[in-house]
């Protein structure tokens, strides 16, 4: 499987989904910063999505969001079981998922049906407005969707290390998931935050693949 856009997520891949496209919005910023963590275990490659939009073009240029280019294909509910592990990535509408996540996870029925989902590990990663704009409880109330599926979730906890006690400085993230302040969509994210995010990355592929591998004494 190649790189880039058309691809989809094989076995000992999994995929990194985000709303949003383009590379000049937090989200991602982070997705590419997660993906290269993942990229960097071996026999392990992630690949980037994004979930269908659902609001008008009328409303999304109110909102100024960017427009969507080709280069991150919009991802179809059946792709998720051809991955070994997810990284959802999302904004937060007041302290929970957009609405354009909860849709896509709304349209996975079929597979909960049949328990496609089942035992596959996944993880979160967010971006708020402000710093009450729910880092935690947008992670918090994802997890359902998770649990319905019987996914096994996946949190970074504090394995960040040093960095996740940091006091000096504003930053986003927090032990359920990497995470970054957007404020009102000009602010980038800091050194701090993406590499949370790249570590996430390394640290999710790294669960994967004793997922995949168990009994491989070299994980």
């Amino acid at each position: 499987m190649g790189k880039g856009g058309g691809c989809f997520p094989s076995k000992k891949k999994f995929a990194i989904d985000m709303p949003e496209q383009d590379p000049s919005n937090p989200d991602g910023i982070l997705a590419r910063k997660m993906k290269k963590g993942v990229d960097s275990i071996d026999g392990v490659e992630g690949v980037l999505y994004r979930v269908p939009e659902t609001l008008p073009a009328e409303v999304l240029e109110q909102m100024k969001v960017p427009q969507k280019g080709i280069e991150v294909p919009v991802i179809a509910v059946d792709d998720l079981v051809h991955a070994d592990g997810l990284l959802f990535g999302f904004p937060t509408r007041f302290g929970s998922m957009a609405s354009q996540m909860k849709a896509f996870f709304d349209s996975t029925f079929h597979l909960w049906e049949q328990q496609r989902l089942a035992g596959v590990p996944a993880g979160f990663f967010v971006s708020t407005g402000t710093q009450g704009g729910g880092q935690e409880t947008t992670a918090w109330t994802a997890i359902t969707q998770l649990a319905h599926h019987g996914m096994v979730y996946v949190p970074i906890g504090y394995t960040f290390g040093t960095e996740m006690f940091g006091m000096d400085s504003l930053r986003g993230g927090s032990p359920y998931g990497a995470g970054v302040f957007s404020g009102d969509g000009t602010r980038k994210p800091t050194e701090t935050e993406l590499a949370l995010a790249e570590h996430q990355g390394k640290y999710m592929a790294a669960i994967v693949k004793k997922f995949s591998h168990p009994n491989d004494s070299r994980n």
